[in-house]
């Protein structure tokens, strides 16, 4: 059964890059969101497999690396904000690592573009359902995974299309930067939206949580601890 999957590392304050400024996404890396993504992307970019799928050599052979294979070898089909698109272009070249076809949310149509390797771009203009919609149609079955960026995770997640959360936690405090998670979900005063987690997977430099997703919930006022209700009795 296709489940839509997300997947995203941040650090122990939540954030996945360190601060945006506007500037032109080409120029990204001489800015401040740079120096946070790649340290809590730090165990991916050491994992074998991730290397590998990028066509470097080296890497270790860890549980990182079984992750990092374990995920690619799930999805069918992927799904990545026109961001992330714009910023992975040039540095993909011509035969990116996705290996199957990726589905771009943007507002700016554009032709197909087809890559080596089994990877191809479709641009769609009608926004996350839609790129989901036909995600699932070309996955064949396996998974489509929500390839990022944060913006398009939370879309996403607020719509509530993700059956599976990911969140691979770097020991590290960023202190200012982009979160993952805040007001984008739209959730109210007594909203949540509640995530069962399936696996922890804990080695030196990043912590593995996989959540299911089980949905939107009303939040409950608890104040049994006032009432006394949960005071045991005295033998």
């Amino acid at each position: 059964m296709t489940k839509v999957t997300a997947q995203m590392s941040v650090s122990l304050d939540g954030c996945y890059t360190g601060p945006r400024l506007a500037q032109d996404v080409n120029g990204w890396m001489r800015g401040p969101e740079a120096p946070g993504f790649f340290r809590v992307t730090r165990w991916a970019v050491d994992a074998m497999a991730w290397r590998e799928r990028q066509g470097f050599a080296g890497g270790e052979q860890s549980i990182d690396s079984e992750i990092v294979a374990e995920t690619f070898a799930a999805a069918g089909a992927y799904v990545m904000g026109r961001r992330m698109f714009d910023a992975g272009e040039v540095p993909w070249g011509d035969e990116p690592p996705f290996r199957a076809p990726v589905f771009v949310v943007t507002h700016r149509a554009r032709e197909v573009l087809e890559r080596r390797g089994g990877t191809s771009f479709t641009f769609v203009t009608e926004g996350p359902e839609r790129a989901v919609e036909l995600a699932r149609a070309a996955a064949g079955g396996k998974d489509v995974a929500v390839a990022g960026g944060g913006e398009l995770l939370r879309q996403v997640l607020a719509a509530g299309l993700l059956d599976q959360l990911e969140l691979h936690v770097a020991p590290v405090l960023l202190g200012d930067g982009q979160h993952l998670f805040g007001p984008g979900l739209g959730l109210g005063a007594d909203d949540g939206i509640e995530l069962v987690p399936t696996r922890v997977v804990d080695t030196p430099g990043v912590t593995h949580i996989r959540y299911t997703v089980t949905g939107r919930s009303k939040l409950v006022l608890d104040d049994r601890g006032a009432s006394g209700d949960l005071v045991k009795p005295r033998q």
